[in-house]
């Protein structure tokens, strides 16, 4: 089977880290979000991947100049200007000449979902879609998806006012799709399967859902990113990684606990590190500490500084000696434009 992933999104929920990089190049330990996002479709029988491009497509062809990502093949659509979910899927798929049954998946979706199984579903229930269910506490954030007894979809409401969801199963964002679902997206047009094209299958009884209680997160903000990395430490999905890089350099008088610690970085004398993020070659100095925050790449944190709180300091930036970032970002959102 083949998958178009959605990656074309500005990602503006985890700026300033996606000003220059899109979300699924950040990495999460030692590979990238889009690896284990595809590594995972791939251990599930997806041969290829036809990626849906429109933020920096150059780094994703810089990263897999070779056309494969976790051992599948790529295939890139880059999208003449921003079509939405469904606009972007049928692009992709068109481009990719998908005339079969197909897999569309959201780039920055992580999780351990039994796609084979889904698909089986999929093939079980008959419909055109199949839309692969997750549970949450709070559902007025996403497409919340009420079903009969038989997987049949009655509706798909869309971020429902809090307290008004007739279930907390929401969207998880992976899709079974006939190509007969294209024929319903107009060629070039901005279109969005939440709003568009879900609700007219479903009102046709031709949409159905799967519940899975399996590992699922939305890694579009800078606590989901944290969490993204936090949940392989802890072992929430399977064994716990090792996610200080060999080659990272730590202080014998450093702490570093439950965090990931990338490639060259380094951790001064007396520093402490928690339930953190610090990306590859940044550097925390000696006596700073990052307690439940992101250093990105190549950011600099100075002697004695701190950032707590969800604190996140961009690519190549830096804390001077003695500051301290206490829930904000460096550079602050004023810049970011």
């Amino acid at each position: 089977m083949r998958a178009v992933v959605l990656v074309g999104g500005f990602g503006t929920r985890l700026r300033p880290l996606t000003l220059t990089t899109p979300k699924q190049m950040l990495p999460i330990g030692r590979l990238t979000m889009l690896e284990r996002v595809i590594g995972h479709l791939g251990a599930h029988g997806v041969t290829e991947a036809v990626l849906s491009l429109g933020f920096r497509p150059d780094r994703f062809l810089a990263a897999f100049g070779d056309g494969v990502c976790a051992g599948v093949r790529l295939r890139y659509a880059e999208e003449p200007e921003p079509l939405d979910t469904a606009g972007a899927i049928a692009f992709a798929a068109r481009d990719a000449g998908i005339t079969e049954t197909f897999l569309a998946v959201n780039g920055d979706v992580l999780t351990d979902l039994d796609v084979t199984e889904f698909v089986r579903s999929h093939r079980r229930l008959g419909g055109m879609a199949t839309i692969a269910l997750t549970p949450v506490e709070d559902p007025s954030r996403f497409g919340v998806v009420p079903t009969d007894d038989g997987g049949r979809v009655l509706g798909f409401i869309e971020k429902p006012p809090a307290g008004t969801a007739p279930t907390n199963w929401i969207n998880a964002g992976t899709y079974v799709l006939e190509p007969e679902v294209l024929d319903m997206i107009e060629v070039g047009a901005r279109s969005s399967l939440e709003r568009d094209i879900f609700p007219r299958l479903a009102e046709d009884g031709r949409l159905f859902a799967v519940k899975s209680d399996a590992y699922w997160l939305d890694a579009g903000t800078h606590a989901a990113y944290l969490d993204a990395h936090l949940d392989l430490v802890d072992g929430r999905r399977g064994e716990p990684e090792q996610m200080v890089a060999p080659s990272a350099s730590i202080d014998a008088s450093a702490v570093v606990r439950r965090s990931s610690v990338g490639a060259g970085a380094t951790v001064g004398a007396g520093a402490r590190v928690e339930g953190s993020v610090v990306m590859g070659g940044a550097s925390i100095g000696a006596g700073a500490s990052v307690l439940d925050s992101i250093v990105a790449a190549g950011g600099v944190v100075g002697e004695g500084a701190e950032l707590r709180h969800g604190a996140v300091l961009g690519f190549d930036e830096e804390l001077a000696a003695g500051a301290v970032l206490d829930s904000a970002t460096l550079p602050d959102p004023q810049s970011w434009s």
